[in-house]
């Protein structure tokens, strides 16, 4: 004879085991209603910059998809830590997403308290970007390619000063690569962000700038600043004539800022799929193509579990890079 003791576990096992059937249904009837209600982005930087054009561009068409307002958040600040700490602890419901650049994968290593985790604080929606860099040298050094300008500062040490857009960036870190594989010479000099770099590189007080192509290429189709190569393994459409590091030497140099959306840890399966499905719809128009091409910008796209794989490779990439420079965590 059963107890009652026994009864109740019986039950209470049966239950689960019905809930657990339910769960998928449940999981695809939320996904079916999602959403309901605006659904917010968090971008971690200022207006005007690669990930905010993404996610303004790709939110007019997410509204549009979706049938509800889509609401673009700027959260600018501490290298971008401020804004991924608020979607870090968003509600995981789908209605508070981000989407983020090269920072993302290089902060762990340059501070010691960030409050989140770059993997297991988030769900990866879709890998959207890739903006390759540009070495940008002042127009008066009498150097035309990237050889001829690190010979240039070995002759000139005094002179080789690298702006960087500060700490944590990946202007930063490309320049760290730089450092090391050309066994150069050269002085760092942080600035906040390309606005306030330019003027100094344009006045020769600063003799090269690793910047995004969406920043810097109206001085180089000015002829402000000359373009002696770009960071990334193949050449960029948006500069095809200007060749890359590794072409001209400096073997498997490969630097760039690139991300995605993500949305909190936790977030449904179903909800991440069905965002995924609608931002890799958007990325595939030709209006957001040619805005995006038209800002630099590298469409990417892909599954959830690429741009996971892709972040840990960065990861790792940038861990290295950290560790060889001597670069302590603050």
């Amino acid at each position: 004879m059963q107890t009652t003791s026994t009864r109740f576990k019986a039950l209470a096992h049966t239950a689960v085991l019905a809930l657990l059937a339910a769960a998928p249904q449940l999981a695809s009837a939320q996904a079916a209603a999602y959403p309901t209600r605006a659904i917010k982005i968090i971008v971690p930087a200022p207006p005007g910059g690669a990930i905010d054009t993404i996610a303004r561009v790709v939110g007019d068409k997410l509204a549009t998809s979706l049938g509800q307002a889509v609401i673009v958040d700027n959260r600018p600040g501490a290298s971008n830590n401020l804004g991924t700490d608020v979607l870090a602890k968003a509600a995981p419901d789908g209605y508070t997403i981000g989407i983020v650049g090269g920072s993302h994968n290089i902060n762990k290593y340059l501070f010691k308290n960030l409050g989140w985790d770059p993997e297991k604080s988030f769900e990866p929606i879709v890998y959207t970007h890739e903006v390759p860099l540009v070495f940008a040298i002042y127009p008066q050094i009498p150097a035309k390619t990237l050889p001829e300008f690190i010979a240039w500062m070995k002759a000139n040490p005094d002179q080789a000063k690298v702006a960087t857009s500060g700490r944590g960036s990946a202007q930063e870190m490309a320049a760290e690569m730089f450092r090391m594989a050309s066994s150069a010479q050269m002085l760092l000099v942080p600035y906040k962000g390309s606005s306030a770099a330019h003027p100094d590189l344009l006045a020769g007080r600063t003799a090269l700038y690793i910047d995004t192509i969406s920043a810097i290429q109206a001085q180089v189709k000015g002829g402000n600043v000359r373009a002696i190569a770009v960071s990334t393994r193949k050449r960029t459409a948006a500069l095809p004539d200007v060749p890359t590091a590794d072409e001209q030497g400096l073997k498997g140099y490969d630097a760039n800022t690139n991300g995605g959306f993500l949305a909190p840890a936790g977030t449904p399966k179903a909800i991440v799929a069905k965002l995924n499905a609608e931002i890799n719809a958007a990325l595939k128009l030709p209006d957001v193509r040619s805005k995006l091409e038209a800002a630099g910008i590298e469409i990417q796209g892909g599954t959830p579990q690429e741009y996971a794989a892709l972040i840990k490779s960065d990861l790792l990439k940038w861990g290295k890079v950290v560790k060889e420079a001597g670069i302590q965590p603050e």
